[in-house]
């Protein structure tokens, strides 16, 4: 029997694309039969895109991961109203943030686990009203072992100062992952 295990856990709500998976297997075969057989044993809305070859001592790939880029469609403010909001964050030394979870309260600086933050104005997706300010994010966050940027911490930033105020309510219409990167990877 093999073992699977993600890179990195998806949140709940989080769409992934290009997630990265260590598969362990109980027998050697071959890539072609690996692929054969991941491939049949995959539903429809899954494909599977590489597979490596990865020497049995190689660090796992959780950790090798050290970022992550995310795509974040925002709507309710316009996108020239969130790139201000964005160079404030990226100018800012620090931006202190408080997470509850369970019975724990931690806080952290998420400034440093900011390494790229991009917008720009996005097509409403149907449902939205073709007239919404509609926004697309982009961010890439790092993955530390002691701590783990999440695009939500972002966009709960671009309301608050430093950032200037937003003029309106700003929403998380979706949020996709979209790629893993891991030490090593030239991007």
């Amino acid at each position: 029997r093999g073992r699977v295990a993600p890179a990195a856990q998806l949140p709940l709500g989080f769409v992934g694309e290009r997630e990265i998976l260590d598969v362990v297997l109980g027998a050697r075969l071959t890539l072609v039969e690996v692929r054969d057989r991941i491939s049949a044993g995959l539903p429809a809305s899954v494909e599977l895109v590489e597979l490596h070859d990865v020497w049995v001592g190689a660090p796992s790939a959780s950790a090798a991961v050290v970022a992550a880029d995310y795509r974040v469609l925002l709507a309710g403010v316009p996108a020239p109203v969130v790139r201000l909001a964005a160079e404030s964050i990226l100018a800012a030394s620090t931006l202190p943030r408080v997470r509850h979870r369970e019975k724990k309260t931690q806080s952290f600086d998420l400034r440093p686990l900011i390494l790229a933050l991009t917008v720009s104005a996005a097509v409403p997706p149907a449902g939205v009203a073709p007239d919404a300010p509609t926004t697309l994010l982009r961010v890439r966050l790092r993955h530390r072992p002691d701590a783990v940027g999440r695009p939500e911490d972002v966009v709960a930033a671009l309301g608050e100062p430093p950032a200037p105020p937003l003029g309106g309510e700003i929403r998380v219409l979706g949020i996709v992952r979209e790629q893993l990167l891991l030490a090593g990877d030239s991007a």
